[in-house]
């Protein structure tokens, strides 16, 4: 089974990143990425990606707000969210969990863990 991933970011060398990680694991497929929230709302509901892996920051719609939309879509259903940014805040956490992401990560964590 091949995990469809959608990449979701503002910063192109991000995106890229995780591109290069991703293309390293047997049965992941990235099948999309995007620079804002509105086209991840968008590109979830026409590439139906199996994981979202989501900025929090970025212009046009927030991640939060793209998560939102996304996990209440039923265009995009039984796609997850999986947030992602550089700040470890609190705030970040819960809000992601209360817009329906089902998990969060930091950037700065290892490829490994």
């Amino acid at each position: 089974m091949t995990i469809r991933v959608l990449l979701v970011d503002d910063q192109e060398m991000v995106r890229a990143g995780f591109r290069m990680i991703l293309g390293t694991e047997d049965g992941i497929e990235v099948v999309g990425e995007e620079p804002n929230g509105e086209r991840a709302v968008w590109a979830a509901e026409h590439l139906h990606p199996d994981v979202v892996l989501m900025d929090v920051q970025m212009p046009v719609l927030d991640g939060l707000a793209a998560t939102k939309r996304i996990v209440s879509s039923t265009a995009a259903a039984g796609v997850r969210v999986l947030v992602l940014t550089t700040f470890e805040r609190d705030d970040y956490i819960y809000e992601a969990l209360r817009a329906g992401a089902s998990g969060f990560m930091l950037k700065n964590a290892s490829p490994r863990n």
